[in-house]
């Protein structure tokens, strides 16, 4: 640990012309004290460090010196094609060898193009968990990121979702072949009983990364994540449309509805509308709309007001209609006085 940190003090000395003691604790995560140690064991071991004294004082290597140690690792060149994803580094538990990895690419760059990296960084971001949700990082996920990276088999149990909704957990021998981060969410692609599969990371409950033979595997070299995840996705998509809506929408309506339901299955009830005869006299045009289920579609469906109105379910063309009386009652009368409460005719739960 101790061998790693100085190897990288001298890497953030040469890619630097100084630092002071505050900036160097402050990157490698240590007291100003234990820096002050730290370059003291460097001087004794060759390196030419050199303090500067006063209150613009600092470190700097002297001498032109130039450490070799600028060879990546592969943990640090697989870590460094993932460096505009910081906050999946450090879930995956890969933070340090990309950290490793740039200050080895700044180091051997020339002295003009040492802002190269910092200067990316100050141009594009990327922040994968969606709006409104706290990401949460799966306690699991770094010792199933450790079985991706080196192609090691895993011994997994993992909670497994029925029918009824509840879940049951089952034993799994996997291979895991990729991660991906989905709105905050990850997911791991992986080899199971000669299948590929998709598994939600945060519901494994235990993972046990196999050792030795026969813990390697040997992965298929035509597997592409990036396919096959869009393809799962696509599947994913379409798998849990099993109900469907009529809708009579405005020109509003149509407008909106992609962006309050599944966006493609929307598109393509709009698209199949329009071809079959486009809006009524009244400039509104009826739709047959995939959803998931009568209560999904009642949440979604609420976000169109007046711009859309459901013809079936019957169930939920009541439901839909309680809630706009209740709405009209709120505005109607005193403000902060509670609109009564109607149970819809149907056998839709409220």
């Amino acid at each position: 640990m101790r061998a790693a940190r100085l190897i990288k003090m001298v890497l953030l000395l040469q890619s630097r012309p100084s630092m002071t003691g505050a900036e160097l604790a402050r990157e490698l995560e240590v007291s100003e004290r234990t820096v002050a140690r730290d370059v003291l064991s460097l001087s004794e071991a060759g390196v030419p460090v050199y303090a500067d004294r006063g209150r613009a004082g600092g470190y700097r290597l002297i001498g032109g010196y130039r450490t070799r140690l600028t060879g990546l690792g592969r943990s640090e060149a697989e870590a460094l094609f993932l460096s505009g994803v910081p906050s999946a580094l450090r879930e995956m538990g890969l933070a340090d060898a990309a950290s490793a990895a740039r200050l080895k690419v700044s180091a051997a760059l020339l002295p003009e193009l040492r802002d190269a990296a910092a200067g990316a960084a100050q141009r594009f971001h990327l922040d994968a968990p969606a709006w409104y949700q706290e990401p949460e990082t799966p306690d699991l996920l770094p010792a199933i990121a450790e079985a991706v990276w080196s192609d090691r088999r895993l011994s997994a149990r993992y909670a497994r979702k029925g029918k009824d909704a509840q879940r049951t957990e089952v034993r799994r021998e996997l291979e895991p072949y990729g991660l991906v981060l989905k709105a905050g969410v990850w997911y791991l692609a992986a080899r199971a009983e000669g299948d590929f599969r998709v598994y939600r990371v945060d519901r494994f409950t235990a993972v046990d990364v196999m050792g030795d033979e026969p813990g390697a595997f040997e992965r298929d070299a035509s597997f592409d994540l990036p396919a096959f995840w869009a393809e799962r996705a696509a599947q994913f998509a379409r798998s849990i449309l099993r109900a469907e809506v009529v809708l009579r929408l405005s020109a509003h309506g149509i407008r909106v509805l992609p962006y309050i339901t599944e966006r493609a299955a929307a598109r393509e009830a709009i698209d199949a509308a329009l071809a079959a005869g486009g809006p009524d006299a009244q400039g509104r045009l009826t739709v047959t709309l995939p959803v998931e289920s009568d209560e999904v579609a009642y949440a979604q469906l609420l976000a169109l007001g007046p711009e859309g109105e459901v013809l079936a379910p019957a169930a939920l063309r009541d439901r839909l209609a309680v809630a706009a009386r209740r709405t009209a009652t709120l505005y109607d009368g005193t403000p902060g006085r509670e609109a009564p409460h109607e149970i819809p005719r149907g056998n839709l739960a409220t």
